[in-house]
């Protein structure tokens, strides 16, 4: 394990930064490309927040006070950056985000890049159906396993709110799915 202060001062060392950024990029490519991809749903978009959350993280890295945890910064900025790319395609497409998110469930029978059985997808439609925040806390604790510590850090609220979200989601996902 690596020790996120020195790796930190190698982040923001103008000496080190390129390699330590090459690290980091090893770290946790994949780790946020699905966690992304949890929000976005579509391959394509998920590749391309991934890439704007890495030239954010890259530009505002001298920035990082280490207030959190660097993996809970790298979150927070995926997670925004998604959310950003939902509301700009639906916006574009002039329809809600709810239609967009809708549309990107039903495409994803079509994506070369889902590998899931009818159980997954609607499973996925039954997430499609929560609130946004929801969807965010379902997906980072049932998929992702994430505490609600570093849930917490990332979302910017308290671990309560986030356990009572949970709780209200996977029954809400529960119904939808038992009710056919």
């Amino acid at each position: 394990m690596i020790d996120e202060s020195e790796f930190i001062e190698r982040l923001q060392n103008p000496l080190s930064k390129e390699a330590a950024f090459r690290e980091l990029l090893q770290l946790y490519k994949e780790r946020l490309y699905w966690h992304i991809r949890k929000i976005v749903l579509n391959h394509d978009d998920a590749d391309d927040v991934l890439q704007n959350t890495f030239i954010k993280v890259h530009r505002s890295i001298d920035n990082f006070k280490g207030e959190s945890k660097l993996f809970s910064w790298l979150y927070r900025i995926a997670t925004n950056e998604s959310i950003t790319l939902i509301n700009k395609n639906a916006k574009r497409l002039q329809i809600t985000n709810e239609e967009h998110q809708n549309r990107a469930i039903n495409n994803l029978t079509s994506d070369v890049y889902f590998e899931g059985d009818a159980i997954q997808l609607k499973l996925q439609k039954a997430i499609a159906t929560l609130p946004q925040k929801q969807q965010l806390v379902f997906n980072m604790r049932y998929f992702e396993e994430l505490k609600y510590k570093d849930m917490a850090e990332i979302l910017d609220t308290s671990e309560g709110a986030l356990k009572a979200s949970y709780h209200i989601a996977a029954k809400k996902i529960e119904a939808y799915l038992t009710s056919d």
